[in-house]
């Protein structure tokens, strides 16, 4: 195996290894920058090399989507773990984008980011692990977007998210649309990003 088949191969293990979601041909042709045929090659190595190592780890395949995933032999004892980390608590910074995708989903991770000026990619696996929230593709912007679950409106007690306390307020606040806008910047930014996260940082409780 050549330097570079090596290095496209390390680096879908680890697209597929920190994605939440199945990851296309297309798409990572794209993140990788490499011929179709490159990437095809890299794949089929890799899914041999979990395959024969028979492992807790392995890689599915879906038409021309791939996900990293426990074996189906470890079932049990992985349904097990997530009730545990359904019924866990959550983080502070987990809690605060669970809020915020709540008061303000479908929302999507380039927004939520700004919000909270930091990376929510693990938070956010996370919170789709415990099924907590979905992802759903919003095809007017051409992204991924968020919201909660019906399972996370049912551990709550709620009928909708109108229920949740402040809803309109939060939901509809001005200052937040315009840091999504991008219609503030230096010191005026930095203080609405403050004002929205001590406004989400109530905590909910599940």
């Amino acid at each position: 195996m050549t330097k570079r088949s090596m290095d496209v191969k390390n680096k879908l293990e680890s697209l597929l290894f920190i994605s939440h979601k199945p990851l296309s041909l297309n798409e990572l042709v794209k993140l990788l920058t490499e011929e179709k045929s490159v990437i095809e090659a890299a794949l089929a190595e890799l899914q041999n090399e979990y395959q024969t190592r028979a492992g807790g780890i392995e890689i599915l395949q879906v038409e021309d989507k791939f996900q990293m995933a426990a074996s189906g032999d470890n079932a049990e004892l992985i349904a097990k773990f997530l009730n545990t980390e359904m019924a866990g608590d959550l983080t502070k910074p987990s809690l605060e984008t669970l809020t915020i995708i709540a008061y303000r989903g479908p929302i999507s991770k380039v927004e939520l980011e700004l919000i909270r000026g930091i990376n929510c990619s693990m938070i956010l696996r996370n919170l789709l692990m415990r099924g907590l929230i979905e992802s759903k593709e919003d095809k007017v912007r051409a992204t991924i977007v968020y919201q909660i679950t019906f399972e996370f409106l049912k551990y709550l007690g709620l009928a909708t998210v109108n229920e949740l306390p402040d809803f309109e307020k939060l939901n509809r606040s001005n200052n937040l649309e315009k840091l999504l806008q991008g219609l503030v910047g230096g010191d005026a930014e930095q203080e609405i990003k403050n004002e929205v996260t001590e406004s989400f940082s109530a905590p909910l409780t599940i």
